[in-house]
């Protein structure tokens, strides 16, 4: 019994030692080669100190890192930076139907902590089309994705916890039903959508006195070979908000644009478009239920007023 506590209490001295030696802002390597100062992405995260008040970089070298990952809550400040967005992939195969599983466990990336950053980084959920299929789970607030790759099948996206906010800006994204999904307050400029079937792009449940929901702004959808029918969004709770404004809207978009889910839905859905172009934009046989913004409305949307609350966070900023 001594001996096993004895091994207990070194190893965790060397734990300690490990965090400690890392207490700074310097940049953090990762390489599956080897190369880098640890292999895995979460050893790199297991180091980083609770609550830093610089910034910390994690640089992960091209490769393929089949890992499940969690950014706990009691960090922040954290940017993963891939070397190429193309070559440097987080990927893991869960789905909903695993062991009874469910779609919220299913995840590759699961961000709870605030203040982190992703750039130049493939997360993929690369799990067979069996179910539900999360590749990043969000909770924290005040995240930016730059540059990344979101892969995957249904529920791609799955952005978790209502009132936080999140800036996505010259990502892809792509599936197959709401793969955008969930209450959070999400500004997408400049990021490609899409859909590998025909379904649904959208599924937000914003809460009802939340004033903004998803927000594609300069957005291109397009869509695989033979998809040609597919609605912007249905809304996953009553109240649920999306806006597509000055975006290319692919053939495949349905005429109609939105759908309701349920049918008493329609009467709380903001569902909203502005000044988009292309065939999936013309207008003629919108629902009735969904609106075309003002010119003078539209000026009102932008992401510093959207996002700036009480602590006047400015994610173009970044």
């Amino acid at each position: 019994m001594k001996k096993l506590l004895l091994l207990i209490a070194l190893s965790l001295s060397v734990t300690v030692q490990a965090a400690k030696s890392y207490d700074n802002p310097d940049t953090i390597v990762v390489a599956r080669d080897g190369t880098g100062e640890f292999r895995t992405i979460d050893e790199a995260i297991e180091v980083c100190r609770a609550f830093m008040d610089y910034h910390k970089v994690i640089y992960i070298k091209k490769g393929t890192y089949k890992e499940k990952l969690v950014i706990p809550q009691w960090l922040q400040n954290i940017e993963l930076c891939g070397e190429d967005r193309d070559e440097t992939i987080i990927t893991y195969d869960d789905h909903a139907n695993i062991n009874k599983m469910g779609t919220f466990r299913t995840y590759t990336l699961k961000v709870e902590a605030n203040d982190i950053t992703l750039k130049n980084i493939t997360i993929e959920n690369n799990s067979a089309r069996l179910g539900q299929a999360v590749a990043l789970h969000t909770e924290g607030d005040r995240l930016v994705f730059i540059n990344c790759r979101f892969i995957g099948h249904q529920d791609t996206i799955y952005t978790g916890m209502p009132y936080t906010r999140l800036y996505f800006k010259g990502c892809y994204i792509c599936g197959t039903t709401d793969f955008i999904f969930g209450p959070s307050t999400a500004w997408f400029e400049d990021c490609t959508i899409e859909s590998l079937v025909n379904s649904y792009v959208t599924a937000a449940s914003t809460p009802a006195d939340a004033a903004y929901g998803y927000i594609f702004n300069n957005c291109r959808l397009i869509a695989k070979e033979n998809v040609d029918k597919v609605y912007l969004g249905r809304p996953w709770r009553d109240y649920g908000y999306t806006l597509f404004m000055n975006c290319e809207l692919g053939t495949h978009i349905r005429p109609e644009g939105w759908h309701h889910w349920e049918k008493h839905r329609e009467q709380t859905a903001r569902y909203l478009e502005y000044n988009n172009r292309g065939i999936g934009a013309q207008t003629q046989q919108r629902v009735p239920w969904s609106r075309q913004l003002s010119k003078k409305e539209a000026q009102q949307i932008t992401p510093e007023r959207i996002f700036a609350r009480q602590d006047n966070w400015n994610p173009i900023s970044k």
